[in-house]
């Protein structure tokens, strides 16, 4: 074993390999111990013809559908289902009939277009959400199987992975659907490398939570977060970014298994990545392990994976080296595989080569029965945990009524109530500095709070805070004044897009934001200070838009100024001068074109009414979509 799995280690070649080896043995003697003494080690794995069988059969099951569909990515379900079958049938704790359980092991696939993968062992493991119509209709229209995997289709998919979807990256996401960590909210990945962003969230509130509620004596929060990443997602800045805080949070619970195929959509990796990976996460703070034979070497990994647990202030990197679209005898080894169906006749010749003389889509009694056990096993691991949530409720009512909270997303009674409020002679502020304060009040009386910025304001873990809408302070240039941002968000289908005024509405937009379970939300605050305006509440903000000062009568002004963030200031002088003309001027604040967009026809029209078509909207951006609210001819 020792000439076959490797750990990678940044020494002198001066060093004497008796030292090496030595180290290696000592890390293998280590990981043993601990897998004994904590239960962890891998169980002695089925028959080696067992195996085999059931990684052929979650090969073909994902050749099967993409081939039905005549759509996907078969090179990577074909590459990695022996690691895939390892974590699934031999490594992880979960309950297939109850995809929610809390201490459940999480897993997820960031190289999301190879989900077929993900589909075939939640198939195999018995999870209600796929089964065998959901493979037969992969990619189709209204499927359980779409094509990239999606957590609010799929039970069993913690994450949403894969290109073109919404970005959000956040390093504390505190509720997957209605699962776990506390706020309802959906993890949505962006381009390729963000998946693994995500785990370092999930591994981070895993870490997080244990230490401030597990007891010397009850262990509540105990679980791993694994992942499967590729070439595609190591090129990808974010993941850089992401891995970087992983070991220097010393995530050890963390296990990333990288699959090395060498190939990329283009082909060989050597056109455009060929840095060590190994040495860059060693600097990341990772300990990394090199398994040379991803294909058949499932003792290699299995004892990765128990090294792996063995080392508890570090996450973990298992380097796999495979074969993209293994067993395809024309296709194997080739970014042609990447993305398109083998074809009927290289999936007859796959059967052939890999010894498979079933149908599409059967699998096997004998591997049905090696899987069936998950269900029952997955019910004893949540009736263990539920056990022993019990007796820490006895023993520490406080904190596992805190803990179910977070876990539930219940928001304390009263809890609006920490809000602070402001008035016209409170002193101006910046509203990202509003924001801090807003935060620090919510830290008081949300327990489910974990936050963090790369810049000099605190982030709160569901709310995206964007600190510098800041065209008010010209001598930052360009970079700080964005003119498109705005647009760019509120295109975004299922975000609310807030820009509060000042301290009353951006207490209002956190308001919103918190109790916004399904969507997420987007702060635009100002760096330069803002007065505290007359007429903004927190009520108004949840109604998207809403009048902060009107002289007309009858709902019939002379003209109504809209104004939103910064530029709201600049709507209420220019309405004081038009008043000393003698004009009638309503002056609305329209912080969230979403939430606007959801009142009642007759709310709306009590705010803009259809009969005024003077209208000028105020905003430090583009103009674009504001003619649907102030009409086409308008500014």
């Amino acid at each position: 074993m020792l000439d076959q799995v490797h750990t990678r280690v940044n020494i002198s070649e001066s060093i004497p390999w008796l030292l090496l080896l030595l180290r290696r043995l000592l890390l293998l003697s280590l990981s043993l111990t601990q897998a004994i003494l904590s239960r962890s080690i891998i169980p002695v794995s089925a028959a080696a013809n067992t195996v085999d069988k059931s990684v052929s059969a979650i090969r073909f099951l994902a050749i099967d559908a993409i081939e039905k569909a005549n759509s996907g990515h078969p090179g990577l379900p074909m590459g990695r289902a022996p690691m895939g079958h390892i974590l699934y049938d031999e490594v992880m704790k979960y309950n297939p009939k109850n995809p929610y359980w809390f201490n459940r092991d999480r897993f997820v696939l960031s190289a999301g277009h190879g989900c077929m993968l993900q589909y075939a062992l939640l198939h195999l493991a018995g999870y209600d959400a796929v089964k065998e119509e959901d493979l037969k209709s992969f990619r189709q229209w209204g499927s359980k199987t779409p094509g990239h995997p999606e957590n609010f289709e799929t039970p069993g998919v913690e994450v949403t992975t894969g290109l073109n979807q919404i970005s959000l990256l956040t390093s504390h996401r505190v509720k997957i659907c209605e699962t776990n960590f506390g706020f309802h909210m959906y993890f949505c990945v962006g381009p390729l490398g963000q998946g693994i962003a995500n785990v370092v969230g999930l591994a981070l509130a895993e870490k997080h939570l244990a230490a401030r509620y597990n007891k010397p004596d009850s262990e509540i929060v105990d679980h791993y977060t694994y992942c499967i990443l590729g070439d595609g997602c190591q090129m990808e800045g974010i993941s850089n970014e992401a891995c970087s805080l992983a070991g220097h949070w010393g995530l050890g619970k963390l296990i990333a298994f990288y699959d090395d195929n060498h190939i990329s959509i283009d082909g060989d990796t050597e056109i455009a990545f060929t840095e060590n990976v190994d040495l860059r996460f060693e600097a990341l703070g990772w300990h990394v392990i090199w398994v040379k034979n991803g294909n058949h070497g499932y003792d290699e990994i299995r004892a990765a994976i128990n090294e792996a647990k063995a080392v508890t202030d570090k996450p973990t990197l298992i380097k796999v080296t495979t074969t993209i679209g293994f067993g395809s005898p024309n296709m194997a080894n080739s970014h042609n595989v990447h993305g398109s169906v083998l074809g009927a006749k290289e999936v007859e010749a796959t059967r052939k080569n890999l010894g498979w003389p079933y149908e599409p889509f059967h699998v096997p009694e004998d591997v049905k029965k090696h899987w069936s056990r998950h269900v029952s096993e997955g019910a004893a691991f949540e009736a263990e945990w539920n056990a022993k949530i019990a007796e820490y409720e006895n023993k520490y009512p406080e904190e596992a009524a805190e803990l179910k909270s977070i876990i539930t997303g219940q928001l304390p009674t009263g809890w609006e109530k920490a809000l602070p409020t402001y008035t016209p002679e409170s002193p101006a502020n910046a509203t990202r500095n509003l924001s801090q304060a807003n935060l620090n009040a919510f830290a008081k009386v949300l327990p489910g709070i974990l936050g963090g910025s790369a810049d000099v304001t605190s982030c709160f873990g569901v709310i995206y805070v964007m600190t510098h809408d800041s065209i008010g302070m010209g001598e930052d240039g360009p970079t700080h004044q964005p003119i498109e941002h705005l647009s760019s968000f509120r295109a975004m289908p299922n975000i609310l897009m807030l820009r509060p005024a000042d301290g009353n509405e951006t207490a209002g937009a956190y308001k919103v934001a918190v109790e916004n379970r399904k969507r997420p939300s987007v702060l635009a605050l100002s760096r330069q200070k803002l007065p505290q305006l007359p007429g903004t509440s927190i009520e108004g903000v949840a109604k998207g838009g809403y009048i902060i000062s009107d002289n007309s009568s009858g709902n019939k002004p002379d003209a109504i100024l809209i104004g939103t963030g910064s530029e709201l200031e600049i709507a209420a002088k220019a309405a004081d001068e038009l008043r000393k003309e003698g004009k009638a001027v309503r002056v609305v604040s329209f912080a969230c074109w979403e939430l606007f967009d959801e009142q009642s026809d007759e709310y709306k029209e009590s705010v803009l009414p259809g009969a005024v078509t003077a209208r000028v909207s105020i905003e430090a951006g583009t103009t674009f979509g504001w003619e649907k609210i102030v009409g086409s001819d308008k500014t």
